[in-house]
């Protein structure tokens, strides 16, 4: 019978519950009887039995208001979460936390959105002390009332954490040793006290069981812990946005932990400047968290030792200097955010395994990084403004090799520079081995340049540029000197009808032959010959270019002899150079014997294609053709020629 109305109690208690979780119109006097047959129901041996009705009692209750005031979040046999903690529930929750004694289930409580005056907090803290409760969580709280001293019994705990977040303290006055004699002597072995603008921390009273401590996003300052020696057991300490400033300070206050291997000191206003300044750290220390601080070159003076993992991220490091205390244990360097113009050297980092320096200002890291850091397995190094030249080729080959060892490749690795290639991914840009390699290019160039004047000298040699230049030379100096001599002298005036131009051996022909017929004829002819023409007291290269500039035509007499002749040459190139100034019809060639194409030289080039263009004349051997030869020739040079002086045909100067 005492079962069976147990269990009907019982269902009549959830089915009130239920009610009012939808409606909230359950009587506050229906809520008292509630209240006490849930205390009257659980035995008072603290077994399990509570947890287990517990979890029936609120059951669908995630964020409901209960008899209770307050809003359970979260309830299962091992964890409970309430919210919205007053000073006037206060009693009733320490009344319900004391059933979870020691050997309870319970293990997690998280209480969030308090308001509640300090010694409130201490009931609460000194009943969950005594539970079997081992993390609790205490997130948004507002103190209310006058901080004073209180009694606190730190014996026979559960406890292993302790985490607030969020204190707001409404006293202005009042003991900060009352406040934070509380926390620095528990006896737990993790303690949080985060976003509350906390000042100051008190050294424990006592050896320390502290394996941990939390002290994230106050206002800390250097004064924390110095020349405390009671934190001999720490290992984790997080003092990440503060307002430390001194790291040496920071070291001597880690000097007394014995037991420390890791520091996030991350995100305060951290300054090092050498100045000769001796730094001691805890020789335990292996991770060290210094990044979004002040820090400069000069903070590798001012390193633990025995160091593994060093966070130096967002600082304003420029380089890594040369000569630096050794930190032969560093494995993990993290280097990113700051103002490094190449990767850094591992002359200090002996096992250095894994380097991150992204979002610098390397533009060509050095191909000669993995060389000289042998056991660096993985290097981050992306997003730096890289300037895609033959420099780079070297760095970029590491990582097309098999085994590459860049992280992050390829999408972080991206030329900047130059302008035409930014955007594109490292991986995709490529410059021949020509290009780069500067020995190979200085010996192709070379032999490209013996190619260029072997080639040039064999056209000189074979065309006789040498004779061209000289020729073009001396005209050039005849001529100035010409116009210096009479510079009050007109343009000069044609004389005579044509210049001819023939080897001494056809001479006879000359004389015999072309002189007579042009000038004793029917219709004279004037002509130039050099033997009676030319001026006593002048170089015979100024005498031809005279000739031809005062005769209207220049004839050639061309045969096996001419091209042999060297003085013909100088006489055809004046004439062709005469023919191209003036822009006129002013050769006429008479072929006077065949001229086999092999006989004429090389520099003869000039008269190849006058004969291969030009019409000429060619000496007729059959007497009756000759008339018609004579008749084409005068119409050839035929012209009404003003003499000069007076002259006459067959005269000459």
């Amino acid at each position: 019978k005492t079962d069976n109305m147990r269990s009907l109690r019982i269902f009549f208690l959830y089915k009130c519950l239920f009610a009012l979780t939808f409606w909230n119109r359950i009587s506050l006097s229906v809520e008292n009887e509630l209240f006490k047959s849930f205390s009257n129901d659980f035995p008072e041996d603290g077994s399990d039995e509570k947890i287990k009705s517990l979890a029936l009692l609120y059951t669908n209750s995630h964020q409901s208001k209960t008899h209770f005031d307050w809003v359970v979040i979260q309830n299962t046999t091992e964890s409970l979460s309430l919210s919205e903690i007053t000073n006037n529930n206060v009693k009733k929750l320490v009344a319900l936390l004391s059933n979870f004694r020691q050997g309870s289930r319970l293990q997690n409580l998280t209480l969030t959105n308090m308001a509640v005056d300090w010694n409130s907090l201490l009931d609460i803290l000194q009943t969950v002390w005594h539970s079997s409760i081992e993390y609790f969580n205490i997130n948004s709280i507002t103190l209310l009332s006058d901080i004073e001293n209180y009694g606190f019994d730190y014996s026979g705990t559960s406890m292993k954490a302790l985490t607030v977040k969020k204190v707001f303290i409404t006293d202005l006055y009042f003991s900060q040793d009352d406040l934070y004699k509380i926390f620095a002597d528990m006896n737990i072995a993790a303690l949080t006290l985060a976003e509350s603008e906390m000042i100051h921390m008190l050294c424990p009273s006592s050896d320390s069981p502290f394996r941990y401590l939390n002290f994230l996003k106050n206002d800390l300052t250097d004064l924390l812990f110095q020349k405390c020696d009671k934190l001999i057991q720490l290992e984790t300490l997080i003092l990440q946005k503060n307002k430390l400033e001194s790291l040496p300070k920071v070291s001597y206050m880690t000097s007394r932990m014995k037991s420390l291997k890791y520091l996030d000191i991350s995100s305060n206003l951290l300054r090092h400047d050498g100045a000769h300044v001796q730094c001691q750290w805890a020789e335990s220390l292996s991770e060290l968290d210094l990044s979004s601080n002040q820090l400069t070159d000069a903070v590798f003076e001012c390193l633990p030792v025995n160091i593994k993992k060093l966070d130096l991220q967002n600082n304003q490091i420029t380089s890594v200097p040369k000569g630096m205390a050794e930190l032969k244990s560093l494995k993990e360097l993290n280097l990113a955010l700051n103002r490094l113009a190449d990767l850094p050297g591992c002359s200090g980092f002996t096992s250095l395994e894994f380097l991150n320096i992204e979002m610098n200002l390397i533009l060509t890291p050095s191909a000669d990084f993995f060389q000289n850091c042998p056991r660096v397995k993985k290097l981050q190094a992306g997003l730096n403004p890289f300037k895609c030249s033959c420099e780079l080729q070297d760095f970029i080959r590491l990582e097309r090799q098999p085994g590459g060892k860049l992280f992050g490749w390829p999408a972080a690795y991206v030329c900047e520079y130059p302008e035409d290639l930014r955007g594109t991914q490292l991986k995709d840009f490529h410059l021949t081995e020509l290009a780069c390699n500067t020995t190979l290019l200085l010996v192709t160039a070379l032999l490209l340049t013996l190619v260029l004047v072997a080639v040039v000298a064999f056209l000189c040699i074979y065309l006789d540029v040498p004779w061209y230049v000289r020729m073009t030379w001396q005209w050039t100096q005849t001529k100035r000197r010409a116009w210096h001599n009479h510079p009050e002298e007109p343009e000069t005036a044609l004389q005579f009808h044509a210049f001819i131009s023939y080897s001494e051996r056809d001479s006879l022909w000359v004389k015999n032959e072309l002189i007579p017929n042009l000038e004793k004829g029917e219709g004279c002819v004037q002509l130039c010959q050099h033997e009676r023409n030319f001026i006593p007291g002048k170089s015979i290269l100024e005498n031809i270019i005279n000739c031809i500039e005062k005769s209207y035509k220049s004839i050639f007499v061309l045969s096996p002899n001419f091209v042999q002749s060297e003085w013909c040459h100088y006489e055809l190139y004046f004439a062709h150079h005469k023919l191209f100034s003036e822009n006129s019809d002013s050769l006429i060639l008479i072929l006077l014997e065949p001229i086999p194409p092999y006989i004429i030289p090389a520099r003869y080039h000039k008269l190849k294609a006058l004969m291969a263009k030009r019409t000429y004349l060619e000496w007729p051997k059959e007497r009756s053709k000759r008339a018609l030869f004579w008749v084409n020739l005068r119409a050839a040079i035929s012209i009404n020629l003003q003499m000069a002086g007076g002259q006459g045909c067959g005269e000459t100067d």
